[in-house]
């Protein structure tokens, strides 16, 4: 039997392709877990593997741009279909946390049918800061599903930069 999924036509082995999925999935919970039990802050994990295993799950996690100027740091996270009153933006120890709520209701309404779908998620980001920003004047903007953060640094992290002069041998 090629289509049992419990693995017991196959001599109790999963299918190479499902077997790759649970493979990346312990993988990234064990790196995770490693990460914890040593101490080190939760960053957000890469879940690459796991958005080509699962590609349902992709759709939740927001995808944003990290840019660093002169004179700050600027996150730009995509949150499209989110309302402003769902988001959560803090700072902690240094990790910029972003948390969120995704929900949607559509309804349609026929002659001989009513249906309505309900669907809602959460999802997560963080993001280790370096010690030279001013958490006191992070702002943060949010217009039409695109949250802007803006993380200065402080003065004194700003410094001019040095010209470092290279020599041939």
């Amino acid at each position: 039997m090629a289509d049992d999924v419990t693995g017991k036509g196959l001599g109790g082995r999963l299918p190479s392709r499902i077997s790759e999925h649970f493979q990346t999935l312990r993988s990234e919970m064990d790196r995770l877990f490693d990460n914890f039990l040593t101490g080190m802050p939760p960053l957000t994990p890469s879940f690459t593997g796991f958005h080509q295993a699962f590609p349902a799950a992709q759709g939740l996690t927001p995808a944003w741009d990290v840019k660093e100027t002169e004179k700050e740091f600027v996150v730009t996270a995509d949150l499209p279909g989110i309302d402003e009153k769902d988001i959560e933006l803090t700072i902690r120890d240094g990790v910029l946390r972003l948390r969120g709520e995704k929900k949607s209701e559509k309804t349609s309404v026929g002659s001989n049918y009513h249906v309505m779908e309900r669907s809602h998620g959460s999802f997560h980001r963080s993001i280790r800061l370096p010690a030279s920003i001013d958490e006191d004047k992070i702002a943060a903007r949010f217009d039409r599903g695109v949250l802007t953060i803006t993380v200065p640094k402080r003065p004194e992290a700003v410094k001019e930069q040095k010209k470092i002069e290279i020599k041939g041998a």
